[in-house]
């Protein structure tokens, strides 16, 4: 769980940095122009890290359903080289699915404004510049969100339809609030990354009614609320974080 929880953290931080950053610049020093090849790096940056962090919410919920359905082999189950495939599969995924994104934007011809309404470089904000047929671009990044997100999504609800058959089959009610309060920590995260993601993705494509302010909104929520919450949520709901964290403050008291 410490190294996903670690792995969570890297990617939370590159993220973040990837948009606060020019975020910061744009509303402090009123500097709203980007170089457009800063632009693609940033751009790729943002949906390879945004599509590691989901997979390692599949990895997450993997190691909950080890532990809950099969505590006695969990050890053997999660070894060290298992945890670093599983690590290695997913930066692996996040690169190469993404890699077309910025590959594909640099190749379209640019003759309209070079304005996009965002307080960063989103990819069909970015694309939709072009003075040429973008479904290509248009059909991928739709493809790669549902495959990631969908697969994701469909892997993380087996798992815990196999963690909550578990769960019920216990003898008694503490044992069962106790086993699934394991799971709250993974649960809150999850709803965190997914709900404005989904509903941000949906709303740049089909919610064109939507005030264009509401749209930078939800935008810059999916990338900036998940690794503001993170850190919150599983430094409560983990007592070893939770513990060191107070005595790191009862000793600068002290």
């Amino acid at each position: 769980m410490y190294y996903f929880l670690c792995m969570l953290a890297v990617t939370d931080l590159v993220l973040s940095t990837s948009i606060l950053p020019k975020t910061l610049s744009i509303f402090w020093f009123n500097a709203r122009e980007i170089d457009f090849n800063a632009c693609l790096t940033q751009l790729y940056f943002i949906f390879c890290f945004s599509g590691m962090e989901s997979g390692i919410f599949v990895a997450m919920a993997f190691d909950r359903y080890v532990a809950i359905c099969h505590p006695l082999r969990h050890s053997t189950i999660l070894t060290n080289p298992v945890v670093a495939k599983i690590g290695l599969a997913v930066v692996l995924r996040g690169g190469m699915l993404i890699l077309p994104y910025p590959l594909l934007a640099r190749q379209w011809p640019y003759c309209k404004t070079n304005i996009i309404p965002h307080s960063y470089c989103e990819h069909i904000a970015v694309v939709k510049l072009a003075c040429a047929d973008i479904r290509i671009s248009s059909y991928y990044s739709l493809s790669v969100a549902f495959f990631v997100i969908g697969l994701d999504m469909f892997f993380i609800i087996m798992s815990y339809t196999q963690i909550l058959r578990a769960i019920f089959s216990l003898p008694t009610k503490d044992a069962r609030l106790k086993t699934f309060g394991t799971c709250g920590s993974h649960l809150c995260v999850i709803l965190a990354f997914y709900i404005p993601t989904l509903f941000s993705s949906l709303m740049h494509r089909f919610g064109h009614n939507v005030p264009q302010h509401l749209h930078i909104l939800i935008a810059n929520m999916y990338l900036l609320a998940p690794p503001m919450l993170n850190p919150i949520i599983y430094g409560v709901r983990t007592k070893q974080i939770r513990d060191r964290l107070l005595r790191l403050i009862t000793h600068n008291r002290a």
